[in-house]
């Protein structure tokens, strides 16, 4: 069975939007995300609605799948420009690898995805479509895109919900269930060989630390590769801001920490904890600050050979996005994605 999704119809975004103008403007290595206004209905909008202007990987693409047929949601019919070919959206099948949990209330998926057409930039997500669900999910990649050359697997973190693909996940995900994936998205990191090396400043806030985690990661692969053949993108430095409400909701805290280990002078981290009630293990202590990122830690990182990425709740978004901007950060060195 070949199942064929035509690129979603670009329309009015309530969350964020991408800016065409100025994606072509700005160095490959990011992309600047602008707010937009907020939609009027107060029905919640779901992923696509909400991600409808955001550009899709466009290529075709074939899936076979023994549990049934993948939903094709309503309103996906584009044609592209008057007088051309279909232009088309498609989705990879995909098959669950790997499940276990993160967190109390996340759950980590691994995925095989065979197709060799598929491929992402660190940062981006996966619309995720699962047989016999309406609702498509939108979950961001946290594997670095290094994995998916080598072992073509991506990973996804995702936190327990009321909605019906992340329930999907917590509750009926099982090895080798099927499911689909079509990545999509302009919040990443891809830098050129021949790119101006830049300093990474990456802030975080609960599930918020998944397309975080795969820039961090794409890092340190670069730095890998720079020190292993002495060629390649010269990575700056990459200091990571993350905060939860406890330890436990400190997500891949042993993946960060081995980073941070393996290249003490280049990747260094702050971990922040806002409710925390029991005591905090000595092998995190060194790491742990009791409280919020405050506005002074992101002022001490700021240059003009640094970029800030920021993903987190909407308010938290908001507030270290206009922070960098009052203190004279320019607009297209402040990356941000909002989640729901």
């Amino acid at each position: 069975m070949v199942v064929v999704i035509p690129r979603l119809l670009r329309g009015s975004l309530g969350a964020i939007c991408t800016q065409a103008a100025l994606l072509r403007s700005t160095p490959s290595a990011f992309r600047y995300l602008t707010r937009s206004s907020v939609m009027k209905s107060k029905r919640r909008p779901d992923h696509l609605e909400r991600t409808a202007d955001v550009v899709r990987q466009e290529i075709f693409l074939h899936i076979q799948t023994t549990e049934g047929l993948i939903h094709q949601p309503e309103g996906v019919h584009g044609l592209g420009n008057k007088g051309s070919s279909p232009v088309t959206s498609v989705v990879s099948a995909a098959k669950v690898c790997g499940v276990a949990s993160e967190s109390p209330s996340v759950k980590r998926l691994c995925l095989l995805v065979a197709d060799k057409d598929f491929s992402f930039k660190a940062g981006q997500w996966v619309d995720f479509f699962i047989p016999g669900v309406s609702v498509v999910g939108g979950f961001s990649i946290c594997s670095s895109p290094r994995l998916l050359e080598q072992e073509r697997m991506i990973e996804l973190a995702v936190k327990h919900a009321n909605h019906p693909p992340a329930l999907w996940i917590h509750n009926q995900c099982t090895l080798d269930s099927e499911v689909a994936v079509r990545v999509g998205g302009e919040f990443f990191f891809d830098p050129k060989p021949t790119d101006a090396s830049r300093n990474l400043v990456l802030i975080a806030g609960g599930v918020g630390i998944n397309p975080l985690l795969s820039i961090l990661r794409h890092a340190a692969d670069l730095l890998r590769e720079r020190a292993s053949k002495g060629q390649g993108y010269e990575m700056g430095t990459v200091r990571l801001l993350y905060s939860a409400k406890d330890t436990s909701e400190l997500l891949f805290k042993k993946n960060i920490l081995d980073l941070v280990n393996e290249f003490p002078e280049k990747i260094a981290c702050s971990l922040h904890v806002t409710k925390q009630t029991t005591q905090i293990t000595a092998d995190l202590r060194p790491y742990i600050t009791e409280g919020r990122i405050t506005q002074k830690e992101i002022r001490d990182h700021i240059s003009k050979e640094t970029l800030f990425y920021i993903c987190g709740p909407p308010p938290m978004t908001d507030f270290f996005s206009k922070e960098l901007e009052s203190s004279r950060v320019p607009r297209e060195h402040i990356c941000f994605e909002k989640w729901w």
